[in-house]
């Protein structure tokens, strides 16, 4: 039988990665490290068990086509809008002075200048994939820190769309550079316009046409398509067919489709990036670095604390609190998987000596490996740092003044925790308000947004930007002072959602009257949920037990309330004559 050319290569990638990525996951490392080292094993330099990488160099390249579909998606006018004074201000100023200057050390050592602009711009970005899944995995998405990150983030994630137009640009004989980066700048205005054009009137009538069908592989084909045709159609005007799969992600973003389009997607994302990874891993020969420890030991030195001081002094600098400004800049400091895929195409095109790159991406993959460490130094000097919790008004209001469309909990006790972390999950940012001072002392330690402070005062709650929230919830135990706290938010902000915990129906009632728009009566809810497990256990249908709950929670507890009423006018009776009971 004729074998398939290049199976046997693929198979090899596919074992790899399912035998060596779960380790780094169950040692609490990123899957990028794990592809990268599964890389390194198969590749020349260590087990050479494939003979030809570039068997998967295609598909490998296509991983990258996917992960800017991914960020383009994910990149909203309103996301932007909520952050741009940390994205377009403090992320543009970290990307250029870090550039500027690692890009001089790299110019004074030696390098030209197209390559001492890739090797400061490439070094300038961090790990998107990293220091994401390391805030969503701490809870810290919606803390200050946490949207400070992001916000630095997502800038080099848009600035990376510049520097691959700038490649091939500056590698042209007698290129200009100052023409190249007028080049590349307007390639990326021009990518960003005709998204906002096209998306709006093509993408749009399109989905909705194949949402109608109701056909779920024609509504996945339709995506690849849209990838992978926008960006063979930027590879035909001479631009990188990234460029053109984040032209197609932006398209997306602006849909009611985005969601379900990215989770099609997800998984060609995932696997195609790891094998760009591992393609990486395979490219770096480990004899020179080996030989050349010393060096890689020194870059990797210098790039952690250069990132770090950088990113501190310019977080300081856009007058953030210090032990945030603690923490942005060690959490930062890594390279970032768009360094390999710039030091890459750098490489193809010549404009990086071979030694070079190969230290520039041994550099950067041991920088990721050492992120979770850095985090730790950030954390704990940032403890140092830690405010005291009563700030005052004054300065509550400075440090929530960049926060909006947010949600505010009053009370920060299981209840409000729960609540936070259900948030920060879902990357939805949250104030706390808690009137403990021990307890409001552990959360800014642990760097979440946790203020001391009475919500039932009017000035706290103007401090904590009310008006610019979209909710709130109030968890705290006593039923005076969530009263007290429903009608202080309802007179300041009428139309603000208040969602409320409360004791048992008696109470849910004063406190929709006192202007809670929904309201959770604790006791008879968890009492509704053992009764549901209950009738599963003794084998009720899953529908019917569905059915049971939703009727018991219609009309808020209406049945419930009934059986309350009746109860509480049974022992009314009991107690008025007691031998009526003792006869039955």
């Amino acid at each position: 039988m004729h074998e398939p050319a290049h199976l046997n290569e693929v198979l090899v990638f596919l074992i790899a990665a399912v035998c060596v990525v779960p380790l780094f996951r169950w040692a609490r490392s990123s899957s990028v490290l794990g592809y990268l080292a599964a890389g390194l094993l198969l590749g020349p330099s260590a087990l050479g068990l494939v003979k030809d990488p570039e068997s998967v160099l295609f598909l490998a390249e296509l991983g990258v086509i996917f992960l800017l579909f991914t960020i383009g998606l994910e990149l909203s006018i309103e996301r932007l809008k909520l952050l741009r004074r940390y994205v377009f201000g403090l992320g543009a100023a970290q990307v250029g002075l870090t550039g500027l200057l690692i890009g001089a050390v790299a110019y004074a050592l030696g390098q030209p200048v197209p390559a001492a602009l890739v090797i400061g711009s490439g070094l300038a970005l961090s790990s998107t994939a990293f220091v994401i899944q390391m805030l969503v995995e701490r809870g810290e998405m919606a803390s200050r820190f946490g949207r400070v990150a992001f916000a630095i983030l997502l800038f080099q994630d848009l600035a990376i769309v510049p520097l691959l137009a700038l490649l091939p640009l500056i590698s042209a004989p007698d290129a200009s550079l100052l023409e190249a980066l007028g080049l590349a700048a307007i390639k990326a205005v021009a990518v960003v316009f005709a998204a906002l054009v096209i998306g709006r009137r093509v993408l749009r009538p399109l989905y909705r046409v194949i949402a109608a069908s109701r056909l779920q592989e024609l509504f996945v084909a339709v995506t690849l398509l849209v990838v992978l045709g926008s960006g063979w159609i930027m590879a035909l005007g001479g631009i990188s067919m990234a460029l053109g799969a984040f032209l197609a992600g932006l398209l997306l973003a602006e849909t009611e489709y985005r969601h379900q389009v990215e989770a099609d997607i997800r998984p060609f994302k995932g696997l195609l990036l790891g094998l760009f990874f591992m393609s990486v891993g395979m490219a770096i020969d480990l004899s020179l670095v080996i030989g050349e420890w010393q060096i890689v030991l020194l870059g990797l030195v210098v790039l952690l604390l250069t990132k770090s001081v950088i990113t501190t002094l310019l977080c300081l600098a856009w007058r953030l609190p210090r032990d945030v400004c603690l923490r942005v800049g060690p959490v930062l400091s890594q390279g970032g998987e768009f360094g390999f895929v710039l030091f890459g195409g750098a490489l193809i095109l010549g404009l990086l000596e071979r030694e070079v790159g190969q230290l520039l991406l041994a550099v950067i993959a041991l920088s990721m490996a050492a992120t979770p460490g850095m985090g730790w130094l950030g954390a704990r000097l940032s403890r140092l740092a830690t405010p005291r919790p009563g700030i005052g008004l004054a300065g509550l209001k400075e440090e929530t003044e960049d926060t909006s469309e947010h949600v505010i909990i009053a009370g920060f006790g299981r209840v409000g925790q729960t609540v936070a972390r259900v948030l920060s999950t879902c990357g939805v940012p949250y104030i706390a308000l808690d009137l403990d001072h021990a307890r409001v002392t552990r959360g800014r330690r642990e760097g979440l947004p946790l203020y001391y402070g009475d919500a039932t005062r009017v000035d706290v709650l103007e401090a904590v930007g009310v008006e610019r929230a979209r909710a709130a919830v109030i968890t705290v135990d006593r039923a005076a002072e969530a009263s007290r706290t429903v009608e202080a938010l309802h007179r300041r902000m009428p139309e603000l959602p208040i969602l409320v915990r409360s004791h048992d129906l008696r109470h849910a009632h004063k406190l929709e009257e006192a202007g809670a728009q929904a309201v959770v009566p604790e006791t008879v809810e968890a009492s509704l949920q053992l009764g549901g497990i209950l009738l599963s256990a003794v084998g009720v249908g899953a529908d019917d037990v569905t059915r049971v709950m939703s009727d018991f929670r219609e009309d808020n507890y209406a049945l419930l309330e009934d059986l309350d009423g009746s109860a509480a006018k049974g022992g009314a009776a009991a107690a008025g004559g007691p031998g009526q009971d003792k006869k039955e």
